[in-house]
């Protein structure tokens, strides 16, 4: 079935998991074989827990200490689709103002509506999609300056 190695106190060990039935494992250990009776009381994780950063927005990026940065870079920032869909309304031009937080466009996704909203303060430089455009993941929505 599988194959381990353990190294206990200095000791290799070869294990070999021939067969588990209940509480019960057949195993070899450096060619000899046991029984092994487990406890039940201990199971193991059925799913690992993934634990994903907080992305900070550029406007509240610090500069870290030792990359050479004095200030933050105030450049342009695109505005990505989170996930595939259909772009339904289009709520700003080029050359407006935006906020952080400000609806900027519908997208349908899933047979949902979801709304994308800027993530930082500036002027929109381009919009290189149009409504009842289909868009993939990652691809740029609109583009916004400093």
């Amino acid at each position: 079935m599988k194959k381990y190695k353990f190294t206990i106190h200095g000791n290799e060990y070869e294990v070999h998991i021939k067969n588990v039935e209940d509480n019960i494992i057949e195993l070899d250990v450096n060619g000899s074989a046991y029984e092994v009776e487990v406890d039940k009381s201990i199971q193991p994780a059925k799913t690992p827990k993934l634990v994903r950063s907080r992305v900070v927005p550029p406007a509240e990026a610090k500069p870290e200490e030792g990359t050479g940065l004095k200030t933050p870079v105030a450049s342009a920032g695109k505005i990505s689709s989170p996930l595939p869909g259909t772009v339904i309304n289009i709520m700003v031009r080029e050359g407006d103002t935006v906020k952080v937080g400000q609806k900027l466009m519908i997208l349908e996704a899933m047979k949902m509506e979801n709304n994308i909203e800027s993530d930082k303060d500036g002027k929109v430089i381009s919009i290189p999609i149009r409504p009842g455009q289909s868009v993939m993941e990652g691809d740029t929505l609109i583009e916004i300056g400093g």
